[in-house]
């Protein structure tokens, strides 16, 4: 046993190595690893990592398991509040989370449950574990829109209780952000997230492709002549935001969202796929947010030299720690507190550099950041041949503009009570990135989980 206030080190490719290819940078724990980790555990009687966890896993008793070895039973623990712990594992942000209020962090670092969540999925998918279907159905059906992690969550808790599920996705590959925004190189797509909807699946759910919500059909017609009961919204936000500057419509500029989308739900950057994508030599990613990382490091990867500009300081970069250190590591520039003005193109109308200004931190804003604010006279320019917006997204609108009832915000997103995902529209419940705007995979999950409670409420009294 090494020094119980430090983690066990997770072993990872090498900076150098992976800036050059598209496998995952963690490597995660093998068995006597993840064991020995466990054993840090102080399992708390008033455990605050459950109640740090939006979709409130029994941390504790599963990681009580793992030092045991009794990985079977860890995975059924996980398992019985998460449908997607390979998932989780990975790109859940632990540290502001179950491990940013985890005991063993006040005089140390805290247990690296993320990394233990993981492994025990991991080994669950080697060793041919899935989740326990339900004995029997209760002959209620429930339509679903979107295979997102929210899509997926809600689906899997309403299968387990015994709900005949059926999940509507717009793509043609299901796993909604998981597959098409965050890339290989932290999400598997065929090793992680193929597995975790076989694994959803299994429970009973079925998955329609190619099906438009709002095109293909409606939610008035899934609930009027389908003979849906209910209807979960899970459609994501994947409609992206842009400044509004000078030259945004030169050639090879890009939102986030679209860049992504090429390179991980079509494979652009194999080269046994003909999906085109841009590879600049020069590129600049304006956003400070874990999709800007994703983009940053995957415009790295196709070979450019990649600048990331912000207009806060590092302080207040919103990504992850860990994705802003990798990013450092792989060799990304940062520019802080500089903000682009225009984007200068060249004759043939394609990016030839942009315009920045520098910035320094006023007083707090409504976000309780400090505003950035221009310095006078501080214009530059950045050479580049691509511009890759990351500045958030929001809803797609078509679904609440074909839907009589259902109420949306100034954003676009549908309102939904936050404990039970009930709309303004009866039977319908909504949850995830088309409620609040872009936000994390667990968030998203955890909305998911708190509508599948409420649908079932609604079902059963409705037929009291």
């Amino acid at each position: 046993m090494g020094n119980v206030l430090e983690k066990v080190p997770v072993r990872e490719q090498e900076p150098q190595v992976r800036a050059t290819n598209f496998e995952e940078v963690c490597l995660g724990y093998n068995k006597e690893e993840a064991m020995e980790e466990a054993a840090r555990c102080l399992r708390c009687k008033n455990a605050k990592c459950i109640k740090g966890c939006p979709v409130s896993i029994n941390i504790p008793d599963f990681i009580h398991e793992v030092k045991e070895g009794n990985f079977e039973e860890a995975y059924k623990i996980i398992g019985q509040s998460s449908s997607l712990p390979a998932v989780c594992g990975r790109v859940c942000p632990q540290e502001t989370q179950c491990e940013g209020v985890c005991i063993r962090g006040i005089k140390g670092e805290p247990v690296s449950i993320g990394k233990l969540e993981r492994f025990v999925a991991d080994w669950a998918k080697e060793n041919g574990i899935k989740p326990e279907a339900p004995k029997e159905k209760n002959g209620h059906k429930i339509a679903v829109i979107g295979s997102g992690p929210s899509g997926l969550t809600c689906a899997g808790d309403l299968a387990k209780m015994g709900y005949d599920v059926t999940i509507f996705e717009a793509l043609h590959q299901p796993g909604g952000v998981l597959v098409y925004g965050i890339p290989e190189f932290r999400l598997p797509k065929d090793k992680v997230v193929k597995e975790e909807v076989e694994n959803v699946k299994s429970l009973g759910v079925k998955i329609e492709t190619n099906v438009i919500i709002g095109k293909s059909t409606t939610i008035d017609e899934l609930m009027e002549k389908e003979g849906f009961e209910a209807v979960f919204i899970g459609s994501g936000a994947g409609l992206p935001m842009f400044m509004g500057i000078p030259g945004e419509v030169s050639n090879g500029v890009f939102s986030a969202n679209e860049y992504l989308t090429r390179s991980n739900l079509m494979k652009a950057y194999r080269d046994d796929f003909d999906t085109p994508i841009k590879r600049g030599k020069k590129v600049i990613v304006v956003g400070g947010g874990n999709v800007a990382m994703d983009a940053a490091r995957t415009a790295l990867r196709l070979g450019a030299e990649v600048h990331i500009v912000y207009r806060r300081s590092e302080e207040e970069l919103p990504a992850r720690r860990e994705e802003v250190h990798h990013a450092k590591e792989e060799g990304i520039i940062f520019d802080l507190l500089t903000n682009p003005v225009e984007i200068i193109p060249d004759e043939k109308g394609w990016v030839k550099s942009v315009k920045c200004v520098r910035m320094e931190l006023g007083e707090p804003d409504a976000s309780g950041r400090r505003r950035p604010v221009v310095i006078e006279g501080s214009e530059f320019e950045i050479e580049a041949d691509t511009v890759i917006m990351s500045l958030g997204t929001s809803p797609n609108p078509l679904i609440s503009s074909t839907t009589i009832g259902l109420d949306i915000n100034r954003r676009k997103c549908i309102i939904a009570d936050e404990e039970n995902g009930q709309t303004s529209k009866e039977g319908v419940y909504a949850g995830g990135d088309a409620v609040t705007g872009a936000a994390t995979v667990i968030l998203a999950m955890g909305a998911g989980k708190a509508a599948a409670k409420g649908i079932d409420e609604f079902i059963k009294n409705k037929t009291k």
